[in-house]
Parts: C-alpha cells; structure tokens; sequence
C-alpha cells in the first residue's frame, strides 16, 4: 500500500535542493512595528529544521 503525504505538513515544510527540511519563522504575523528592520528581515528566511524532528517531517512529506 501506498504512504500519503501528510497534507498538513506539506503545506507547513519545504524540501531543499540538498535535502534539508526548511520552515517559515515564527514571530512575524503582526506586531511588527515594535520590531527593529534588521529583525524583520531575519524573520523573513526560512530556517532549518534539523535532528529527530527533521526526519520525522521527511517521512511524512515522503522523501525518506
């Protein structure tokens, strides 16, 4: 039987080129003007995730 792609994941988590599991930076909804730029701007990268919960969400997304 087939495995299905967890869709919840899917649309929280990002595979890279080389593998990595990537997701978006909390702390950047709203609230934003108490925040400095340089702040804001680091806010905007996607960050990695890495360890256990990495290859939990690569299973999940299908790719292990």
């Amino acid at each position: 039987m087939k495995n299905k792609t967890n869709k919840s994941a899917s649309k929280r988590f990002k595979i890279s080129k080389n593998g990595k599991v990537m997701h978006r930076s909390h702390y950047i909804r709203h609230l934003r003007s108490s925040k400095s730029k340089s702040q804001i701007r680091s806010l905007k990268k996607m960050k990695q995730v890495a360890g256990v919960m990495g290859k939990k969400i690569k299973q999940m997304l299908g790719k292990a």
